[in-house]
């Protein structure tokens, strides 16, 4: 009898990816144990940067996160978070939890893959479709610069598909994601994208002498394209918004402040107390770490902008507690460098601290935001950050999205003197006989605080006020096309 001889398979051959890279990330969302939010756990073997990474997934959901709890000593991640959704509520959808459980489940394994990286020719993916070129720009700001650099890409035949802004502290950081004006498609040929860096740049350093403009003209001005791939989320583009204003020295503030710049009103910066932002670092040395503590605002986002900012800094948080109440947040991080020491100068823990302030504040606008939704057509964002030019108005933060075939812009917008500006009828005028306007909304999102001298409820300006009931009756006739904004 012919014996038959089978090969041996080690049967905890399945368990050796588990051996070697340790179990898979666990994910639990719990919905019974607190009345009033989710709490979402995730244990997952411990890796540089996966905390940046799991507070990412909760970001693209717009998830508010009202409590976390860090910890990843010994190899091991740990993390609690109690998050509510944009409505203020639990999470209920089935399908949003299973979302979250699936990307959560799988941050681990993007070590691998594309993912943000602090160079200065990073490539962005977005929601849309197609493939576009990114193009990044930074340097120093000056009132209309966001219109120069609209119409430098529409004279350049470019069509902007998606763009975002930021201004802070005199410095402007931009991600736009462009295509060919004739075939839509994103643009190869290295000397025309060359023409485009050069001509960008350009309109960057066209700023007067310091003395003459009021502004800094020695932060780097620099454009850099490069072709975009599908599949990079919002959060993706608002670090690298964050990395970009890190290399042109946003924190350090405006060398030359601008002459005509009034001083801001006392507790403008702070909550309704008049309460600023504050951070301070101590050493524990017992553990050899550095102990950041936070103290600010409360607002969407601001996890993610702090630990944006740490982590690119290349600090490890090994431990962390956040809470808010009262609109207050409270944040408490335990860092090392990388190479594995606490901060050990006074000018290295005084760099951190202007770093997170202006990380919590470059993202914050206050003032008149100008929504506004229209037929895409080429050159249209020129057109429209034209207009409010020519109305007096300077861009300090844009979000420009193609959706279909129409724009949705939403800008914040200040007088060239950086301060609060009322968008009076002419700008409404100009813009119902220049374009093709299906919704256009003018809010003021200052926050109006009670003055100590008076017992009577506090009222917006008169021009302000007044705006919104002048808006809703010239666009009363657009009301059946209407796209709402987010």
């Amino acid at each position: 009898m012919m014996k038959v001889c089978w090969p041996y398979f080690d049967p905890e051959f399945d368990n050796l990816p588990e051996r070697i890279y340790g179990p898979p990330c666990r994910v639990c969302i719990d919905n019974e144990s607190m009345e009033d939010c989710t709490v979402i756990k995730v244990d997952s073997v411990n890796k540089q940067g996966i905390l940046l990474e799991v507070v990412q997934v909760l970001t693209n959901m717009n998830l508010t996160i009202l409590k976390s709890y860090i910890s990843s000593d010994a190899g091991w991640f740990m993390d609690v978070f109690h998050v509510k959704d944009e409505h203020g509520n639990k999470l209920k959808d089935q399908n949003v939890i299973n979302y979250i459980q699936q990307a959560l489940g799988t941050v681990r394994e993007s070590e691998n893959t594309v993912k943000a990286k602090a160079c200065s020719n990073d490539v962005f993916n977005s929601e849309q479709p197609s493939e576009h070129t990114a193009i990044e720009m930074s340097g120093t700001d000056r009132p209309g610069l966001f219109s120069e650099i609209s119409a430098a890409l529409a004279d350049l035949h470019c069509n902007v598909v998606e763009a975002h802004a930021w201004s802070h502290n005199a410095r402007l950081a931009c991600v736009a994601y462009i295509s060919d004006q004739s075939t839509d498609t994103p643009i190869y040929d290295p000397h025309r994208l060359a023409t485009i860096e050069d001509h960008l740049t350009t309109v960057l350093r066209a700023t007067t002498t310091p003395i003459q403009s009021g502004f800094d003209t020695t932060s780097p001005q620099e454009v850099k394209t490069a072709e975009f791939v599908e599949g990079t989320n919002m959060a993706d583009v608002e670090r690298r918004l964050h990395q970009l204003m890190l290399s042109v020295g946003d924190f350090d503030g405006p060398p030359f402040e601008p002459m005509s710049t009034s001083p801001p009103p006392p507790g403008s910066d702070g909550d309704e107390e008049g309460r600023k932002t504050v951070v301070s670092i101590e050493n524990c040395h017992e553990k050899w770490y550095s102990i950041v503590s936070i103290e600010c605002k409360d607002r969407p986002r601001l996890m993610f902008d702090t630990v944006c900012t740490l982590i690119d800094m290349e600090y490890v948080i090994f431990h962390a507690s956040i809470t808010s109440r009262e609109g207050r947040s409270f944040q408490e991080y335990f860092i090392r460098h990388v190479d594995g020491y606490a901060l050990s100068t006074e000018g290295e823990k005084d760099r951190v601290i202007k770093c997170l302030e202006a990380a919590i504040e470059r993202r914050v606008c206050e003032g008149v935001r100008v929504e506004l939704s229209a037929e895409n057509r080429v050159g249209l964002l020129s057109d429209i950050t034209r207009l409010l030019r020519e109305n007096g108005l300077t861009v300090v933060r844009a979000d420009v999205e193609t959706q279909g075939e129409k724009a949705v812009n939403a800008f914040y917008v200040r007088d060239i003197s950086g301060n609060e500006v009322d968008v009076d009828m002419d700008f409404v005028e100009s813009v119902k006989k220049e374009m093709d306007v299906i919704d256009l909304e003018v809010k003021n999102d200052t926050i109006r605080r009670p003055r100590a001298s008076s017992s009577s409820s506090p009222r917006p300006s008169p021009g302000l006020f007044s705006l919104g009931d002048v808006l809703k009756s010239q666009i009363e006739r657009f009301s059946h096309n209407f796209i709402p904004i987010k």
